[in-house]
C-alpha cells in the first residue's frame, strides 16, 4: 500500500496509471492516496524522523567501519610478512 501511494506522490503520475502498472484496482489505490493525504503531516514526520535515524546511524556505522580498517591495517603491519632487505 504504502508503495503504491509513494508512487503516486512522488511521480505525479495519474492513479489510474499507477494502479494499472501494479495490477492494483484503481479504486483502492485511489482511497488509499485519498487516506493518505488525509492522514498529511503524520506520515511526512514519522518518515523524516525515520530518516534522520538512518542518517545518523549510517554515519556512525562509518565512523565505525573507518575505525576498524585503521585498526585491521595496524595489525597487518605487525604481524605481516617480514620485509625483505634488498
Amino acid at each position: 500500500m504504502r508503495g503504491a501511494v509513494r508512487i503516486v506522490a512522488e511521480t505525479g503520475k495519474p492513479i489510474a496509471q499507477v494502479a494499472q502498472d501494479l495490477g492494483i484496482n484503481e479504486t483502492t489505490l485511489a482511497s488509499w492516496v485519498s487516506r493518505a493525504r488525509r492522514a498529511g503531516g503524520a506520515t511526512a514526520t514519522g518518515e523524516s524522523e525515520e530518516l534522520a535515524r538512518l542518517r545518523r546511524e549510517n554515519a556512525q556505522l562509518k565512523k565505525d567501519n573507518k575505525e576498524l580498517a585503521m585498526e585491521r591495517d595496524v595489525l597487518k603491519r605487525c604481524m605481516g610478512a617480514p620485509r625483505s632487505s634488498v
